[in-house]
């Protein structure tokens, strides 16, 4: 085991370690869980850092990282002096200084061993300055001070949350990053998310970019919320684990509203709250334009509450999906699940309408052509490959694609009239290629969805991540 894994799950203990099978189900039981560890006292600090996965300097090659400038403030917070007064102390300037404001970026590095050697655990949030004064350009980067080596800050705050807040921005640049950050955060009831990335307002060409490395997350209404915009999400080797919302019907383990792109890799998400008498939120419910999971897998497996019965993913079909490996596992909930394990949505509009280079309401300049698998280039278009489904039952189906609609309801995003519309009026068309598990069947029986189909020469491009995500972006100018 790497000495990244292992620092991890010492760091951010309780386990998971959940199994559920309806009461006297003879089915078999779905576990997730840790590797066995040797006693915290054991480990010290390794003479040479551990090694991260990636380079943290790389990014996608669509994420474009130049024009951005150093941070203005650097913060090094000390490990033990801080457990022992519960805040941040300082090594060099401290907080205080800035009468908690900071312009020009800043960079937080927490210690990441206390003195036994250990990974070190913060009993508080990270503090959170207000941003002032020019923000083109800027970075907030939160991180350990040894790259691979997590720390994580625990609290029963009810307002803990990394909360970055930038309003109106515009046509500016912003990056963030949270680079092995543990956050603990179980009554955390209060805040939209224990990371809320509350940037507001930019516009084209402006961009926000967020990376999201190695990090383990719990709390908030949503553990992890992002509000639409011009704004490119990257999460990586990372755990999500659930909420602690009371809503949980509205509230969710993760929230990625109308943004560009959602990139998540080598990533699992489990513990959405529910309730016996509610069917209860998403694991992952993830409306940006462009998403592309791989080797991401997303369970219902529970935190201190009964199972979602909601389907695991809820995404939006008003855009593009590129999924390798994909992972879900379902459970069984204290209600009857929504048959859709991964439900591509219709009923709600999201992202700025910029974000979508074709209605998404049928259309009568649009008639499905009579082969649809020629005119993959002219759709909004979903592809699945190897995904794989581990569940307490035989799953009537996997994927789900809705139907569009004729327009809006005034004054509200919903969608009306998904059920007047024909198939031939369809401009979304959705792929699955190698789906394996418990299920009957890859998809329901609504729009234009092919299982393994027989791609001709001019589609291949859709088995391409980087032509597919080229496509997806080009569209739109991104």
């Amino acid at each position: 085991m790497s000495l990244y894994r292992l620092a991890m799950l010492l760091a951010f203990l309780p386990a998971l370690l959940v199994s559920s099978a309806g009461p006297g189900s003879s089915a078999p039981v779905i576990r997730l869980e840790t590797e066995k560890l040797a006693p915290t006292a054991e480990v010290t600090a390794p003479d040479q850092p551990a090694q991260p996965q990636r380079s943290d300097r790389a990014y996608p090659f669509y994420m474009p990282m130049q024009g951005l400038r150093a941070p203005a403030v650097t913060l090094k917070i000390r490990c033990d002096a801080s457990r022992a007064a519960g805040r941040e102390i300082y090594t060099g300037p401290s907080a205080e200084s800035l009468y908690g404001r900071v312009e020009g970026g800043f960079e937080f590095i927490y210690e990441a061993y206390d003195s036994a050697g250990r990974p070190c655990v913060y009993p508080f949030s990270p503090w959170m300055p207000q941003i002032t004064g020019a923000t083109q350009g800027t970075q907030y980067i939160i991180r350990s001070s040894v790259p691979g080596v997590p720390v994580t800050f625990r609290t029963n705050d009810a307002w803990a949350t990394i909360n970055l807040r930038l309003f109106d921005l515009g046509p500016q640049r912003i990056h963030f990053e949270m680079r092995d950050i543990g956050l603990d955060f179980p009554n955390a009831g209060e805040v939209k998310g224990a990371v809320h990335l509350e940037v507001l307002g930019v516009t084209r060409p402006g961009l926000v970019t967020a990376v999201i490395r190695r990090a383990r997350i719990f709390g908030g209404k949503n553990a992890i919320f992002v509000p639409g915009g011009e704004t490119m999400v990257l999460i990586e080797d990372s755990e999500i684990r659930g909420n602690v919302g009371d809503n949980v019907d509205q509230e969710h383990s993760t929230y990625i509203n109308g943004t560009l792109v959602s990139h998540i890799r080598n990533s699992v998400w489990y513990g959405q709250k529910g309730w016996i008498d509610v069917a209860s939120g998403h694991q992952l419910k993830d409306k940006a334009y462009l998403r592309v999971y791989e080797d991401v897998t997303v369970a219902n497996l529970p935190g201190a509450t009964t199972p979602s019965a909601m389907p695991l993913v809820d995404i939006s079909a008003f855009g593009f999906t590129w999924s390798n490996n994909l992972r879900l596992k379902r459970v069984a909930p204290a209600q009857a699940p929504r048959d859709a394990l991964l439900d591509l949505r219709t009923e709600i509009i999201y992202g700025a309408p910029d974000h979508h280079p074709w209605s998404i309401m049928v259309s009568p300049d649009w008639r499905m052509p009579p082969a649809p698998l020629a005119a993959l280039d002219q759709v909004y278009l979903s592809v699945f490959h190897n995904t794989v489904v581990e569940s307490y039952r035989s799953e009537p189906f996997v994927f789900r694609l809705g139907m569009q609609g004729l327009g809006v309801e005034p004054g509200t995003p919903t969608v009306i009239g998904q059920d007047r519309t024909t198939r031939a009026q369809q401009r979304m068309v959705s792929l699955a290629f190698n789906t394996r598990g418990t299920f009957r069947r890859a998809y329901s029986p609504e729009g234009w969805t092919y299982a393994d189909p027989q791609l001709p020469p001019d589609a291949q491009w859709v088995t391409d991540r980087d032509a597919f995500i080229r496509h997806a972006l080009g569209l739109i100018g991104r």
